[in-house]
């Protein structure tokens, strides 16, 4: 079997869970548990569900970003990144590289505390702006993806 074929499947495999489990957490999680959940019981319901798919989201980050190193140096693609039609290269890195940083940098070293912290003294706020927050990266991520997928069958911007 072909090795880029292979390297492709993985690579959209990882993006469709991890994507998709960012469009779960913003669309329907955090506007349930807004709705929903009282505030006192709020935090706790949501670093348990979220929680279960961070480290899902860890694996697959590591996926995407490994397949499509992989994909890049294989098909010496390097010059793809010198092309302003072929922006969505650049998109697609960038969102990798802010989930990577989130998930494997800023969580762990300060992001968990300060959210724990912050949604203990102001649920609601605190919610509304991890929500905000939600939506901008869950928005930059799907024009990544549209771009990757229109760009990668010819579509030029």
């Amino acid at each position: 079997m072909d090795d880029i074929a292979i390297a492709r499947a993985l690579h959209v495999l990882a993006i469709v869970h991890w994507i998709g489990g960012v469009s779960m957490v913003t669309l329907v999680l955090l506007p349930s548990l807004m709705r929903s959940v009282p505030a006192a019981d709020r935090l706790a319901l949501f670093e348990r569900i979220e929680g279960r798919f961070g480290k899902q989201a860890r694996v697959s980050t590591i996926i995407a970003g490994v397949s499509g190193f992989y994909m890049t140096e294989k098909l010496d693609a390097w010059d793809r990144f010198g092309d302003p039609s072929l922006w969505w290269m650049h998109a697609m890195v960038a969102v990798w590289a802010i989930f990577t940083f989130v998930l494997f940098v800023a969580e762990p070293l300060f992001l968990h505390r300060w959210f724990h912290e912050r949604a203990s003294r102001e649920p609601e706020g605190t919610f509304q702006l991890v929500w905000r927050m939600h939506i901008v990266l869950l928005s930059v991520s799907l024009a990544a993806v549209a771009g990757a997928v229109l760009g990668s069958h010819g579509v030029v911007f």
